[in-house]
């Protein structure tokens, strides 16, 4: 197995620039002729876009802006000049936000990173991301055949059947979520079944620290990678564990939260990037995810620019079990109920579990009896506490995120 994936890792920042003179004008020029930009793009000259400091003078591309294009031109909003039966997917996100996807190889990007995690020929892969509408699943079995290894689809949930399968087949290497990889572990043990994982690759929630050292005691690399259902990946760790890499299909910018301006190197912004697939070409999408550029490059050789990872949401949106939360369910789930008057959700960690509690203010009532609503609206299953009205603090927030990243 090679080093590298390619040779684009380890360029020169001024062969990564001299590229990007060319690469750029051409996307911005794809982009400004698709409708979903609605002019947004109109007066500016492509041709002059051929670095990242003249991104700044185009506007930010916001989901917002996407859900109101594709309310408008189903599927895609029109941005993208392909139909959607010239795709070979066409997923769904909450929203609902529609986003195509490809099988050409490594179309999502996530070749690079399964590479550094060490998963190549020769590895099977329990791919334990969602298969069922969202594109998690397919990103990471896209990414797996481009670095020449094998898949078990496993999806999520059956834990023992999961369990049975790994050992049977053999698999190598874990792909999903960093929770779900102890939950397979903890079951095995109690079936008395052992198990070769030695690889993980990890994404859609946060590794913290204690969970990726009980993973290494136990014998298994674990690093994560940073990807969105619009975007593919971002960025991802190398086995240096020295931040994260930005991926060669993309550029990234940090800028302050809610606007298109870049921040000071080192401080901390809003996450917005600009992608060079010529099939879906989005400029200047804000994801809404805080971040940080980090000084210097990985020790590990590759040479592009490095981030922090994931830092928060530049709004109250949080992940919590790998689902977004996000301030319109919560009030969704206010105004299904006229017995609700405010209600606060808070994401914290029990042992190296994510937890969701739900407050509700109302006069009265049992937590069962809005259960039901809460899975509906909030598309997760949590602990929910009935607080009298007006106990709940007047700051606005009504998503909490207690969870420590240290």
């Amino acid at each position: 197995m090679t080093q590298y994936f390619d040779s684009l890792e380890t360029r020169s920042d001024e062969a990564r620039a001299e590229a990007l003179t060319h690469l750029l004008p051409q996307q911005i020029a794809r982009a400004q002729v698709l409708p979903g930009y609605a002019g947004a793009l109109d007066g500016f000259d492509a041709a002059q876009m051929t670095d990242v400091a003249n991104l700044a003078r185009l506007p930010v591309l916001r989901k917002s802006d996407m859900g109101r294009a594709q309310g408008q031109a189903a599927p895609f909003g029109g941005l993208t000049s392909r139909a959607a039966h010239d795709f070979a997917h066409v997923f769904q996100s909450p929203g609902p936000i529609y986003e195509p996807g490809g099988v050409a190889h490594d179309w999502w990007r996530m070749g690079r990173f399964l590479h550094a995690c060490g998963v190549g020929r020769g590895d099977i892969v329990q791919n334990c991301f969602s298969y069922h509408l969202v594109p998690a699943g397919m990103i990471f079995e896209n990414g797996v055949r481009a670095v020449g290894a094998a898949v078990l689809p496993a999806g999520t949930g059956q834990t023992e059947l999961q369990v049975r399968a790994a050992c049977d087949v053999g698999v190598t290497a874990y792909a999903g979520t960093p929770d779900y990889l102890k939950v397979i572990l903890d079951k095995a043990e109690e079936m008395g079944v052992s198990l070769k994982i030695t690889k993980a690759a990890v994404g859609g929630g946060a590794l913290f620290p204690s969970l990726r050292a009980e993973y290494a005691e136990r014998g298994i690399q674990c690093l994560q990678c940073y990807a969105t259902a619009d975007l593919g990946n971002i960025a991802y760790e190398s086995a240096a564990q020295e931040g994260m890499i930005v991926d060669e299909g993309v550029i990234v910018e940090i800028v302050t939260p809610g606007t298109g301006t870049p921040v000071a190197p080192g401080e901390v912004g809003e996450v917005v990037v600009t992608t060079l697939n010529p099939d879906y070409p989005l400029i200047r999408f804000a994801t809404g995810d805080l971040s940080a550029v980090m000084e210097g490059t990985s020790s590990c050789g590759r040479t592009n620019l490095r981030i922090k990872g994931w830092m928060g949401r530049a709004d109250q949106t949080t992940k919590i079990k790998g689902m977004f939360v996000r301030p319109e369910q919560v009030a969704a789930l206010v105004a299904r109920h006229d017995s609700i008057s405010r209600a606060r959700v808070i994401a914290s960690r029990e042992g190296e579990a994510d937890v969701m509690t739900v407050r509700i203010e109302a006069a009265g009532g049992e937590a069962e009896h809005f259960a039901g609503s809460v899975a509906e609206t909030l598309k997760l299953k949590g602990r929910i506490e009935i607080v009298p009205p007006g106990s709940l603090p007047n700051d606005g927030k009504v998503i909490e995120d207690l969870r420590s990243y240290e």
